[in-house]
């Protein structure tokens, strides 16, 4: 007999709702409903192979990536459908890097995360979230994404500002975010640290220098997008300090920009990582482990390249689309070559180290 036989069966009997045999036909008519939800339900997750037809992934990522990852993952779910027969699910979460770290760290189970820099991704690491040597798992160390600092000046440029020297004068006003709450702001102070040190100067004239223009700072604003703000919409400072990456875009969007890449720069360098308690938890590694190879590929570079990022794979970067709208920087320094990034975090920017100092020294 099979199960709608049993079904009609039980509906033929004679009931009364408030009799024991129609309260026990009742329960019968329910046990084998939900039987059958549970079958039709099951055969909706799974195919032949046993796979779950969907597949959830979180990623959580700093605000400029929003554009680019808008344009890659469309593509990435096509590739997974077309090679597993499965669907993938993305959940997005775009903010500051500083306070995308935070949420990690206090329990937003991100799959995957692509952040400012790397000492955002090492916080993460020794919170217990992400395995040791991260950085080795996938290409270019990790780094995905990267940039090069922009100076912003007004339209027509009356200050003259040229290169970061100019930053120094008496006579401008320089607009940035806080190195100490703004991962931008830590890029940007290590891009005029790293101009004194690349053109022959010792640490001595490089804290001379950052003291000066940090003393032509009239506000330290929480995060970049203040310091944007204040720059545009509040007609603060004569120069700004921003990602090559938000310039560009700004650009190709019509907006009317005025600004210049100095040819002794810092490289930008974005990592990306698996979160490896939230994946083994979620189950979704392989997927994860896949989406974070797939950003490195060239359609996916292609994505980053077009929306401002400069390319990581050469042959993007060298190709006529690309060549000629990231030019070569003549000068370009490292963290790598400061040490690494615990080592900038407890040289500039811990308390009471070098930003502290200079800081002390412009309240005089």
């Amino acid at each position: 007999m099979n199960l709608w036989q049993q079904l009609r069966k039980i509906l033929q009997l004679r009931f009364s709702p408030n009799s024991l045999k129609g309260f026990v036909s009742l329960v019968l008519v329910g046990t084998v409903l939900s039987v059958s939800l549970a079958a039709c339900s099951g055969t909706n997750t799974s195919n032949d192979t046993g796979k779950s037809q969907n597949v959830e992934l979180t990623l959580v990522s700093f605000a400029v990536t929003k554009a680019a990852h808008a344009a890659i993952i469309p593509k990435f779910v096509e590739k997974w459908q077309k090679e597993h027969k499965q669907t993938v699910v993305f959940k997005q979460s775009y903010g500051g890097s500083g306070s995308q770290t935070r949420a990690v760290v206090d329990g937003l189970e991100a799959d995957v995360v692509h952040l400012a820099l790397a000492l955002d991704t090492q916080k993460i690491e020794k919170a217990g979230l992400i395995q040791a040597g991260w950085e080795k798992k996938f290409p270019n160390n990790g780094i995905v994404s990267k940039s090069v600092a922009a100076l912003v000046t007004r339209e027509g440029n009356p200050k003259g500002i040229k290169n970061w020297a100019d930053l120094a004068k008496d006579n401008v006003k320089l607009i940035t975010a806080d190195p100490k709450t703004s991962g931008v702001a830590r890029w940007n102070f290590l891009a005029l640290w790293n101009s004194v040190i690349k053109t022959g100067g010792d640490e001595t004239k490089a804290i001379e220098f950052v003291t000066k223009v940090y003393k032509n700072v009239p506000v330290l604003t929480k995060d970049a997008r203040e310091a944007t703000d204040a720059f545009f919409k509040q007609g603060q400072g004569d120069a700004l300090i921003n990602y090559e990456n938000e310039i560009v875009l700004a650009k190709d969007k019509g907006e009317k920009t005025n600004y210049i890449l100095p040819d002794v720069n810092i490289s930008i360098d974005n990592p990306i990582a698996v979160v490896d308690k939230n994946v083994d938890k979620h189950g979704n590694r392989e997927v994860a482990e896949a989406f974070v190879k797939y950003l490195f590929t060239p359609e996916a570079q292609q994505e980053f390249a077009k929306v401002g990022f400069r390319p990581v794979d050469e042959t993007v970067a060298k190709s006529k689309e690309f060549a000629d709208k990231y030019p070569q920087i003549k000068t370009l320094g490292t963290v790598q070559e400061l040490g690494g990034w615990d080592a900038v975090q407890k040289k500039f920017f811990a308390e009471g180290a070098i930003f502290d100092q200079i800081q002390a020294k412009n309240k005089r």
